[in-house]
């Protein structure tokens, strides 16, 4: 488990990082990805549960085996699909060359290792499609990337303190209550051991489609403070889930996993794709990176408080 962190952590950062000073459609469509491999393993769940519900004890040992070895064969594809095929894109060469051009060292570097252009002296050699080349000739007129002054992270984290607050808070909730309280404590239901499933299942079918809301340029939420005021209001779930497993029925918690999937879903691409706006490419960069941070930071604390559901039961 500590191995998919680490790769799913280094993916995740290297990804956000370089999608940030590229198109907000493309940063957009990662995360989609993200949440669409969600809702593909819970529809995956829901078949090999109803495949091997006759025998319990061997449906269990399967569903594990099953999910370790098709996690492990994608979290293994997607980091070699990063480090050899990502690099190779037209696309991803022409935007880290525009970075590259406006000084970032970490995209240079990148430039550079994956042989589009090498520094000898005060050279540049190019290599790749000839519509790189011109990209690169027309940044660079045939030089390397020239300093140029950026803001430090410490600064970038100042002037963005309140979208990496809510990027922090955003996670730290939704992962106080999913998946483990909606796994828990379910109580008893019609659905039966089928309950917790589908409450999981909608919850990453909202968030897909939450996250595909912000192409509606009317939906999209960009005011830092709007944002910021709806992701605090969104704290009223814990009350809301509280009395909803205690006295409410089961139509009632689906309708609210729902909606924590889909306010997550969509208030995660409003932050991301708004706090690169009007930051230089190698800005735009280190402020991807240091967003993932504490995005994970708030996966790491809500995890963490996901134990406080437990306070009354027994503990």
């Amino acid at each position: 488990m500590c191995a998919f962190g680490v790769a799913d952590a280094h993916v995740q950062g290297g990804m956000i990082g370089d999608l940030s000073f590229m198109l907000p459609e493309f940063l957009q469509s990662f995360l989609v990805g993200g949440a669409a491999s969600g809702a593909l393993t819970s529809s995956l769940r829901l078949i090999t549960k109803a495949a091997f519900a006759i025998q319990r004890t061997v449906f269990e040992r399967v569903q594990v085996f099953l999910f370790f070895s098709v996690s492990t064969l994608f979290e293994l594809l997607c980091v070699l699909l990063y480090a050899f095929v990502f690099p190779k894109l037209p696309i991803v060469k022409y935007y880290r060359a525009k970075a590259a051009s406006e000084g970032s060292k970490t995209v240079a570097s990148d430039l550079a290792a994956g042989g589009i252009y090498k520094q000898e002296g005060s050279e540049t050699k190019q290599n790749g499609a000839n519509a790189v080349d011109l990209v690169l000739t027309s940044l660079q007129n045939g030089h390397a990337p020239q300093h140029v002054e950026r803001l430090n992270n410490k600064e970038l984290l100042l002037q963005n303190i309140d979208y990496a607050i809510d990027l922090f808070l955003i996670y730290a909730l939704t992962l106080s209550i999913f998946p483990g309280f909606l796994s828990e404590d379910t109580g008893s239901h019609s659905l039966g051991s089928w309950y917790a499933l589908v409450l999981i299942a909608m919850y990453n079918v909202w968030d897909l489609i939450g996250r595909y809301i912000p192409l509606f340029k009317c939906l999209k939420l960009e005011s830092r403070k709007g944002l910021m005021l709806v992701i605090l209001l969104r704290f009223l779930l814990v009350p809301a889930f509280y009395f909803t497993a205690k006295y409410g029925d089961q139509g009632w918690m689906i309708m609210l996993t729902s909606f924590l999937g889909l306010s997550n879903g969509h208030l995660t691409v409003c932050v991301l794709t708004s706090a690169p706006k009007g930051y230089k490419g190698p800005e735009q960069n280190a402020l991807g990176n240091l967003l993932v941070m504490f995005l994970l930071g708030g996966i790491f604390a809500g995890v963490t408080l996901d134990w406080l559901w437990l306070i009354g039961k027994g503990w």
